[in-house]
């Protein structure tokens, strides 16, 4: 019950600012059509039901699971397996990601399908996949992240200057929205359970920067796409 109480006002305290923002501007500035103010004011409650649902599901579900799946993964002492479920993991938890369906249908309708929404989704998530795999590998050899970031960034650099001008800053948003509600907890998850049975509980915190490198994954994907398209 505690759980749900702190969700329920975590929830109030994050969607109320933005809520009193847009009812002062109706009565002051903005003087939006009654329907479409009521409209808001019940998409604000559905919103607020639909991510108290979300987090407790998250919370309940998909953090411990994230864990004990990196757990089970590092106990089978083969790299193989740790890299491959890490790639299929993150392509899945893509897959999911309310904010990479959004940006891919906003991208399809502006393009006029020019980039169409399912391509899109795709090499986000095989980017994701193969970043977290990439993840997964540092973890076990204990790499620093500093290397693998800066080599990654270095490397998106190099592509956007072959790739249109219009596909950067789709590829940096795709980049953007992977780090979304359902993507992150479960990444994270993942990386603190493998780091902690690899390297014990003092080095768990080795688990984190996996959003950060799988964040790189979709910014390269969408560049390479660029090329091709391009």
């Amino acid at each position: 019950m505690g759980n749900i109480k702190d969700t329920v006002f975590e929830v109030i305290n994050s969607i109320l600012p933005i809520a009193l923002v847009i009812t002062v501007l109706q009565f002051t500035i903005i003087w939006l059509p009654v329907e479409a103010f009521v409209q808001f004011l019940i998409g604000v409650l559905f919103v607020g039901i639909g991510l108290i649902l979300f987090l407790l599901g998250v919370n309940v579900g998909l953090l411990p699971v994230g864990e004990m799946v990196g757990s089970a993964l590092s106990k089978t002492k083969k790299l193989w397996v740790i890299v491959l479920f890490g790639f299929l993991l993150g392509l899945v938890v893509t897959f999911a990601e309310p904010d990479v369906r959004v940006l891919s249908s906003q991208i399809d309708d502006v393009s006029g399908g020019a980039i169409p929404q399912g391509t899109l989704i795709i090499s986000v998530a095989i980017g994701v996949g193969i970043f977290v795999a990439l993840a997964m590998f540092r973890i076990v050899f204990n790499i620093s992240i500093v290397y693998l970031l800066a080599g990654g960034y270095a490397l998106i650099f190099l592509v956007a200057a072959f790739a249109p001008s219009s596909f950067v800053p789709i590829s940096f948003d795709a980049g953007g929205v992977t780090t979304g509600p359902l993507t992150v907890p479960f990444i994270l998850a993942l990386g603190v359970g493998v780091a902690t049975v690899i390297r014990g509980k003092t080095a768990s915190s080795d688990g984190f920067g996996l959003v950060g490198l799988a964040s790189i994954g979709p910014i390269l994907s969408v560049l390479i796409l660029g090329v091709i398209y391009g």
